[in-house]
């Protein structure tokens, strides 16, 4: 006798809002013999599931970053509510990695093929020594810097343009043309500074290339129209460098259709 159609039984997909200390990682992606997040993860929710359950994940996020809130979804046949996964999947997961939401979304969404707006910041600290309780969050810089020409100079930044000198010639994205929704630098406490960039999309290393671009405004070798002669030239040469990895933190994603 065959099954009635009550009995039967639909996957579901999780979305999860991960945090996670990158120091320790070489990234997000899944690498052989390497510790990664995606891999912590896929490892914890196998086990707990008993599936061998694969994330998909928004952003992937190089070695050394870190992030607040970076989105992955999967499939499963668990009876675990959506929003009680967090709780279970995080007493699997190591102390550097944590699910701080998760919910069951439509079956059809992709983290990676909907709209979305992503908000970044990198942290600098100004300081003529070395802070160990701030190096693995914020780069260290010797000397001061101009805030208020870091932030007009970011302002040039917003609205549709090539960002080819903001991007790693190595990239294989097919055009480098993204929309930034704001930029803003600002300070956070005395001696710490905040670069926040918010947008559609970003290519490989841009906001990291921002924050070099922007620190050599802020240092008073450039004034800040530079950033603006920066993105018309469309030359990774002009830019400045990639700023270390330790002080980029995804900070959020929202998506359009959720």
């Amino acid at each position: 006798m065959g099954k009635n159609d009550t009995d039967i039984i639909f996957s579901k997909r999780i979305m999860l809002r991960v945090a996670y200390d990158g120091t320790d990682f070489v990234g997000w992606q899944v690498q052989p013999r390497k510790r990664t997040v995606e891999g912590e993860l896929n490892k914890a929710l196998s086990e707990l599931t008993g599936e061998d359950i694969i994330v998909i994940g928004a952003s992937r996020t190089d070695s050394g970053v870190h992030a607040k809130g970076n989105v992955a979804v999967f499939d499963t046949f668990s009876t675990i509510p959506g929003e009680k996964f967090m709780y279970a999947v995080n007493t699997l997961l190591p102390e550097d990695v944590s699910v701080v939401e998760s919910r069951e979304v439509p079956n059809d969404f992709h983290p990676r093929h909907c709209d979305s707006i992503k908000t970044y910041e990198y942290g600098i600290y100004i300081s003529n020594v070395s802070n160990p309780l701030k190096n693995r969050y914020y780069l260290r810089c010797p000397y001061e810097l101009n805030v208020e020409k870091m932030d007009e100079a970011a302002k040039y930044l917003v609205g549709e343009h090539d960002f080819k000198s903001f991007c790693c010639v190595r990239t294989q994205a097919e055009t480098t043309v993204r929309k930034i929704i704001s930029a803003d630098v600002f300070k956070e406490n005395e001696d710490e500074i905040i670069i926040r960039v918010s947008g559609a999309g970003f290519l490989y290393n841009m906001v990291r290339i921002i924050a070099g671009s922007l620190m050599e405004v802020g240092s008073g070798k450039y004034e800040p129209i530079h950033i603006k002669d920066v993105l018309e030239s469309t030359d990774r040469t002009v830019a400045g460098p990639t700023a270390e990895p330790q002080g980029l933190t995804l900070v959020g994603i929202e998506f359009a259709d959720l």
